[in-house]
């Protein structure tokens, strides 16, 4: 993996993320895009696994929540193809991105 896609994910996934696990999975599973869904799931199933809140009455209340939903946006964005990856394919006629044609409606002649 090079250093912009490394820094890509850790963008993706937060600075205190294992650089050495990243490292395997991207070795396993081959762009960086498989890697920060794979995590991002596993991050969500984490939590989903945990109580969404918890209360002790005058002391702490947590809830866990609006982290999952966070997490679940993240995993649409990125499944969507948002926040392009380094190692992404190019799009058509071999650019970075998506080329768009145009259309040029005219109105038929009337009978």
């Amino acid at each position: 993996m090079d250093d912009a896609t490394r820094a890509w994910l850790l963008a993706q996934l937060g600075t205190a993320t294992d650089t050495t696990d990243l490292d395997a999975r991207y070795a396993r599973l081959g762009s960086a895009r498989a890697v920060a869904l794979e995590v991002l799931y596993q991050r969500r199933a984490d939590l989903l696994a945990q109580p969404a809140s918890l209360t002790v009455s005058g002391v702490v209340s947590v809830a866990y929540a609006e982290n999952i939903k966070a997490i679940e946006r993240q995993i649409t964005a990125l499944e969507a193809g948002d926040s392009p990856a380094p190692d992404d394919p190019t799009g058509p006629g071999g650019s970075d991105t998506f080329d768009f044609g145009v259309i040029r409606l005219r109105e038929r002649p009337r009978r």
